[in-house]
């Protein structure tokens, strides 16, 4: 782990921006702030690039440039460019994570963009998007994943997204309760640090949200298109992002209320409209299940709650399981295409595991076995009632299998043909 390879190929290429450069970590909720970022910033008349990882289902959905998903044939160059920096001089090691990076950001370094939006991939401080000094730094929450790599503690982990600062620049820290170690990081480089509830936040009921920041308020704005509660930390965290870069990059407030209305990523409380209702989340570590499960428990009454899991190995598997587990009434765990992945069975066995700890005196759930997200999911259509509601989660692999065609046509048995 470190940067000084991927800088020693990013100076051979030159790679530099010739505009704002937003930066984005956090544990959840990077890819809806992206997202959000990106909607504002079309609705204000710009042309927005963004980096995000990983994708659902095509590579090519790692960059967008004016809203638009990258071309195949448009990443070819860059991919050339960077395996020519590569081999420069002394030849230079990268990982796939790297070399991808290097590539989309050279891509959008060279389209003529308006603002550029990276998504952090992981932490931060060693990230491949940390060799670029962004002008806006957004942290959005700080939970414990990535363990191995990161720490196993919410202060070391934060200390780790807090690399993607910068002296004397705005950081937008959209974490309610944030670790110690960013605010105390921030002070020790002199960062503009603003922190929700302190430097902006917002209030609403069920008809309509509002923000307040240091100088600027929005008032009467419609909810997040984003499904979820959740969301409106991560809007309140954007909009502080375009406060602080009003000097550069003002914003409009019609943007601001129409960008948020439109704004679309799939896989983020994404409901697919029919019978049973289907709901796809790519929640894979116990904050984010946490904030599955408040959304599921506020949709209401459905008579019973089908899911499909699948899973990475290296996840806290026991608090994700403990804490969804009493919405649902019937298991479809499933095998992932790639060796980082708990197998079914195993899930099935940590799922048993769970209801001895408990005592017995959790009901028995039924659970089933299948070989792909798709075979899981067309189970799950098989054996629900119209009423019925089927939840997908676990892992950008298991929803991407589910999407791959297009969004999941149902049953025709619930479709009356």
């Amino acid at each position: 782990m470190g940067l000084e390879r991927v800088r020693v190929v990013a100076q051979r290429m030159q790679l530099k921006f010739d505009c704002p450069v937003i930066t984005v970590a956090g544990t959840n909720g990077k890819g809806s702030t992206c997202a959000m970022l990106e909607a504002v910033a079309l609705q204000s008349g710009y042309k927005p690039g963004v980096y995000t990882s990983p994708h659902l289902v095509h590579f090519e959905e790692r960059c967008r440039i004016h809203g638009e998903i990258a071309q195949a044939s448009e990443f070819l160059p860059h991919f050339e460019a960077v395996e020519a920096a590569r081999f420069n001089g002394e030849e230079v090691l990268l990982t796939y994570f790297e070399f991808t990076t290097l590539a989309i950001m050279r891509m959008l370094s060279l389209a003529k963009m308006d603002v550029v939006i990276l998504e952090v991939g992981l932490g931060g401080r060693l990230d491949a998007t940390n060799i670029v000094d962004s002008d806006c730094a957004v942290i959005t929450s700080i939970d414990i994943d990535h363990t191995a790599l990161l720490g196993n503690d919410r202060e070391t982990i934060g200390r780790e997204k807090a690399g993607i600062m910068r002296a004397g620049r705005p950081v937008i820290v959209g974490d309610p309760v944030p670790p110690q170690s960013v605010i105390d990081y921030a002070a020790d480089i002199g960062a503009d640090l603003r922190m929700f509830g302190r430097d902006f936040n917002y209030s609403g009921d069920k008809q309509q949200w509002s923000w307040a920041g240091r100088d600027r308020r929005y008032a009467g704005l419609s909810y997040p298109a984003l499904r979820g509660a959740n969301q409106l930390v991560n809007a309140a965290g954007v909009l502080a992002a375009y406060e602080a870069l009003r000097p550069v990059l003002p914003v409009t407030a019609q943007a601001v209320r129409t960008g948020l209305a439109m704004v679309e990523l799939p896989g983020r409380f994404q409901i697919i409209p029919g019978q049973p209702v289907l709901v796809l989340d790519v929640a894979h570590n116990p904050h984010s299940v946490a904030a599955l499960t408040a959304n599921l428990d506020a949709m209401g009454y459905y008579p019973t709650t089908h899911a499909v899991l699948g899973a990475m190995a290296d996840k806290d598997l026991g608090p994700m399981l403990l804490k969804i587990g009493p919405l649902i009434d019937r298991w479809y765990l499933t095998d992932l295409p790639t060796s980082r992945a708990e197998t079914a069975a195993n899930l099935q066995k940590k799922l048993q595991a769970l209801q001895v700890v408990a005592g017995g005196t959790q009901r028995e759930v039924p659970t089933s076995l299948h070989v792909n997200p798709q075979a899981a999911l067309d189970a799950a259509v098989q054996a629900a009632d119209p009423a019925d509601r089927i939840v997908v989660f676990g892992s950008f692999y298991t929803v991407g299998e589910v999407l791959k065609d297009g969004p999941p046509r149902l049953h025709a048995k619930h479709l009356g043909e």
